[in-house]
């Protein structure tokens, strides 16, 4: 094991309180593309023209086809060591999970508590948000019958329950990862580029309420100079390592 990977088991034997921000590099190895990464989805579509409501307006259709092809692809993936080891140490150790994923792979890996910060692609919710479709419901339904699917309440188009660019993050989830962020005395950041607020901006929260940092990463980010121990492995080899030597000590 490396100075660095020793360094973060120690940290996380330490630790009293461990947040935990995840992003796309940590359902890479599941094969879900990431979107920034060299053979990223980004690269091949341009999420940001897709991923808003203004291309809902414009072309619902496309938008749909677009995630209707994603809910496939991850349907037909799943959790790789990097989402189970998460989940146990939400469930063993009282790590609190903060993810930036809709994939819905940390929830079938069995974390406990998750706070999903942009929603989940398998949650949809009504377009013209009526009365009866304004709170998101669960559609997994793969692939989708009819594009786009209809509110099943007032018969509108429904939209994915994810948070598209250009959209605020729901208050109450945003506080949620906030005070997670303030409070730990270890923040891991895993698997994400570090350049999508707010949930970047966890990373320098926490490392002001006095919290150790570590990233895990394949790249150098925007986080890498607040990081305290900086691993450039892919999630799953770090994750699997650190926890192989928590569990043998």
């Amino acid at each position: 094991m490396t100075a660095s990977l020793e360094a973060a088991a120690a940290a996380l034997r330490r630790s009293r309180a461990t947040t935990i921000l995840t992003g796309a590099g940590v359902s890479a190895a599941s094969g879900i593309p990431t979107f920034r990464g060299e053979d990223g989805l980004w690269r091949k579509v341009r999420a940001e023209t897709l991923a808003t409501p203004e291309a809902f307006e414009n072309d619902p259709k496309l938008v749909w086809e677009w995630y209707d092809w994603r809910r496939g692809m991850i349907r037909d993936a799943a959790p790789n060591p990097a989402h189970h080891v998460l989940a146990r140490w939400t469930r063993d150790h009282g790590a609190t999970l903060i993810t930036q994923n809709v994939d819905g792979l940390h929830e079938r890996a069995g974390a406990k508590d998750l706070i999903r910060l942009h929603g989940s692609i398998w949650h949809v919710r009504c377009w013209r948000r009526c009365a009866a479709g304004a709170d998101d419901w669960v559609n997994d339904t793969v692939p989708l019958e009819t594009l786009p699917p209809r509110c099943p309440h007032c018969g509108a188009m429904v939209r994915p329950g994810v948070v598209w660019f250009g959209e605020p993050l729901d208050a109450a989830i945003l506080d949620r990862a906030m005070t997670a962020a303030s409070s730990c005395d270890l923040f891991l950041t895993v698997g994400t580029s570090a350049v999508v607020y707010p949930a970047a901006g966890l990373i320098p929260h926490a490392k002001r309420a006095g919290a150790t940092v570590i990233e895990i990463n394949p790249d150098a980010t925007g986080a890498s100079s607040t990081a305290d121990i900086t691993l450039r492995m892919k999630a799953d080899e770090a994750l699997e390592a650190i926890d192989r030597s928590l569990v043998n000590r």
